[in-house]
């Protein structure tokens, strides 16, 4: 009887690890499958600063609530929200530093964009 019980634990867990490690592999492709996508949608500069600063544009634009990359507008936002979230007016630690990441990832863009203009400008000068 000892036996058997042994077995059908042995035969469980080996059924469960199998369909863990498959799940695990899927879960896997599924998230490189993903970044690449991200990563093919944006330009390689911007793919890049996604990744160092780890928050996508898109998430910093709706952090500060800005459609267009408007230095003003960005600057703007950023000083509101970083005040309400103060923590000594009983704000959030945590959302300030996701405003301060937002903004940086901004700003990363605008340099960026900058940079690409003013090679354009000097390629269309030669």
């Amino acid at each position: 009887m000892a036996k058997y019980l042994a077995q059908i634990i042995l035969v469980g867990a080996q059924v469960v690890g199998r369909a863990f490690m498959r799940a695990l592999r899927q879960e896997f492709a599924a998230s490189r499958a993903a970044a690449d996508a991200r990563g093919r949608s944006e330009r390689p500069q911007s793919a890049a600063a996604s990744r160092i600063i780890g928050i996508s544009l898109q998430e910093a634009q709706q952090i500060l609530n800005v459609s267009n990359l408007n230095p003003e507008e960005i600057q703007k936002n950023y000083d509101h929200l970083f005040k309400v979230n103060d923590k000594s007016v009983g704000g959030s630690f945590y959302l300030q530093s996701k405003v301060v990441r937002a903004k940086e990832r901004l700003d990363e863009e605008l340099r960026i964009q900058a940079k690409d203009e003013k090679e354009k400008s000097q390629k269309a000068e030669t």
